[in-house]
């Protein structure tokens, strides 16, 4: 278990989180706001749990962490940190199934994910990267005290990433 709120658990993925992570990762929403990330079968979700970004990050504690209701363990999204080399920074990361936006859990993962980042983790600065489009996302990071610091290019085909710190 990385933390426990009111209402959620964040825990380390596992490969028994693969139906999960097809899922999750074939949203509409999780493609136009994050990425498509390929993964189109319970094989490829196995294999990105096994050797992706969420689960193989060089510093340890760092990476996409499943959140779960306390009430019945049903996954709801992922939250996490995320070290982003060509930035030199820490990024929080989360993503939502539909059926869970509209009840504060993404507010609730994230803000438990960055005080497990400063206190447990000893993390400096933590950033919140996203489309300047995304305004849920925008919001969110607002709400946690973020303010927008600038547009950065992610990728050759990145039209644009905006920052928030």
């Amino acid at each position: 278990m990385i933390v426990e709120t009111a209402r959620l658990l964040i825990r380390e993925l596992t490969e028994d989180d693969a139906p999960f992570v097809l899922r999750l990762t074939n949203e509409p929403s999780f493609i136009a706001n994050i990425a498509d990330k390929g993964i189109r079968n319970l094989d490829d979700a196995v294999e990105f749990l096994r050797e992706g970004a969420w689960t193989n990050q060089k510093i340890p504690g760092y990476g996409q962490f499943v959140v779960e209701l306390k009430e019945d363990r049903s996954a709801t999204g992922i939250c996490g940190l995320l070290y982003r080399e060509n930035l030199e920074v820490t990024d929080i990361g989360f993503a939502l199934l539909p059926e869970y936006w509209g009840h504060g859990y993404a507010f609730e993962a994230a803000e438990a994910v960055l005080e497990y980042g400063h206190s447990e983790l000893g993390a400096g600065p933590i950033v919140g990267l996203t489309t300047e489009d995304n305004l849920p996302s925008i919001k969110l990071l607002e709400k946690l005290g973020m303010r927008f610091q600038k547009t950065v290019q992610m990728s050759d085909d990145d039209p644009g990433t905006a920052v928030y710190g």
